[in-house]
């Protein structure tokens, strides 16, 4: 998983349960304050200084439970909301005056923690039903309850409930966006695969079907049918069929006729200019920089995968005749590799009618390989006059996806 996963993977309900922990210390020192500066007006302050000392003693224990969901268990919930209950029914025990002068409970604000604990465990249900019983409590403790106490249960049930729905809000998004990133990876696992396919067994497949076709005999049959199983494999390829699995022994590739070197496989950077230097011959003219171009060896071998179906492009669609350039630009920031071409050039729509029919040649093994390395495949041609692929690898900044055109 690369580290923009992990962090999109990030709980977004964390920094509620850290903002959770600290309100119940900072509540739990409220109360404790509001119980010292009232302590003359109870009747039995042993009651009140019982109590708030067991509830200190059980919010300090017990903020480890509410550090995330998976600690923050049922069992824990029910006590924690017991905790908060018994203290709102003690406070006419440890002041007679309570109920008539709507002073606050011992636990005080500290209550709501328990509510809120309840609401980003399981949602805006369960947040009602703990503010439901709070609101009981309150009302059993002042007897007759008056606007004041009717105003703070309806604040806590409102907002409990609120935060309870934007948790599950939450949790659902995330969801969303896990899935969305599972698909992704499939998606680009998939056109990898999809781009060695049509590296190494579909130009295979193509170049039988046109020799036996050029042989004639019991030839022409075997181009026959490994033109069938030319069309069945691109079939499947352009369905999304293809399994998401590493084909053993990936990594430097061999185009048809054109080695990529292997030397390079297990080092850290390759210098671009030996990957390419074999694609030069008698209609093949490469222009190199006079110094080393120096990429992450993987990033240089795909990079050269690409000039290499781009070549093959021209083999396939300009004639055997046809002449084609390579130059290689090393700039401080990117590194830029044209291939062109003298052939006829690509009709307008063709690209589109080739994706179409799963010819994929272009849209994965060129565009798809620039797009998994950060750059940009830019393709310009114009009938008659050739075609220019230029590709863009920028040096720094990897792993961020670029536009591929």
């Amino acid at each position: 998983m690369s580290g923009r996963e992990r962090v999109v993977r990030m709980s977004v309900e964390q920094p509620l349960w850290r903002a959770l922990t600290a309100y119940r210390v900072l509540t739990l020192g409220y109360a404790v304050l509001l119980a010292g500066f009232g302590r003359g007006t109870y009747e039995r302050p042993w009651v009140a200084l019982v109590f708030l000392a067991f509830l200190a003693v059980w919010t300090l224990l017990t903020l480890p439970r509410v550090a995330g969901a998976a600690s923050c268990t049922k069992r824990f919930l029910g006590l924690d909301l017991t905790v908060a209950m018994t203290g709102i029914l003690l406070t006419p025990l440890a002041d007679f005056d309570a109920r008539h002068m709507d002073g606050p409970t011992l636990p005080s604000i500290w209550t709501a923690g328990s509510v809120l604990a309840f609401a980003l465990k399981g949602g805006w249900r369960w947040a009602a039903f703990a503010s439901t019983l709070v609101a009981a409590a309150n009302i059993v403790e002042r007897g007759e309850p008056s606007r004041d106490t009717f105003h703070n249960v309806v604040l806590v049930w409102v907002a409990s409930i609120a935060i309870g729905y934007v948790v599950e809000v939450a949790r659902a998004s995330e969801r969303t966006l896990a899935r969305a990133l599972e698909i992704e990876a499939a998606t680009r696992e998939r056109e990898r695969l999809a781009r060695d396919i049509h590296d190494s067994v579909l130009q295979v497949l193509a170049m039988v079907q046109r020799r036996g076709t050029a042989l004639g005999g019991e030839a022409a049959e075997l181009g026959r049918m490994a033109g069938e199983q030319e069309v069945a494999l691109r079939t499947l390829v352009s369905s999304g069929l293809v399994p998401t699995a590493r084909v053993p022994g990936d990594g430097a590739r061999e185009a048809p006729g054109h080695p990529v070197d292997a030397g390079a496989a297990g080092s850290a950077e390759a210098d671009l200019r030996a990957l390419l230097a074999p694609y030069a011959g008698s209609r093949v003219s490469f222009a190199e920089p006079g110094a080393p171009v120096l990429l992450a060896a993987e990033e240089a071998r795909e990079l050269a995968a690409a000039v290499s179906a781009a070549l093959d492009n021209v083999r396939a669609h300009a004639g055997p005749e046809a002449r084609a350039w390579i130059l290689v630009e090393d700039e401080p920031d990117e590194v830029i590799v044209t291939v062109r071409d003298d052939g006829p050039g690509i009709p307008e729509g063709r690209l589109d009618q080739a994706e179409g029919e799963g010819r994929l040649g272009v849209a994965l093994s060129i565009r798809g390989r620039l797009r998994d390395l950060g750059g940009t495949a830019e393709l310009i041609s114009v009938p008659g006059q050739g075609t220019e692929v230029e590709l863009k690898v920028p040096k720094v900044s990897r792993g961020k996806a670029g536009p591929v055109r």
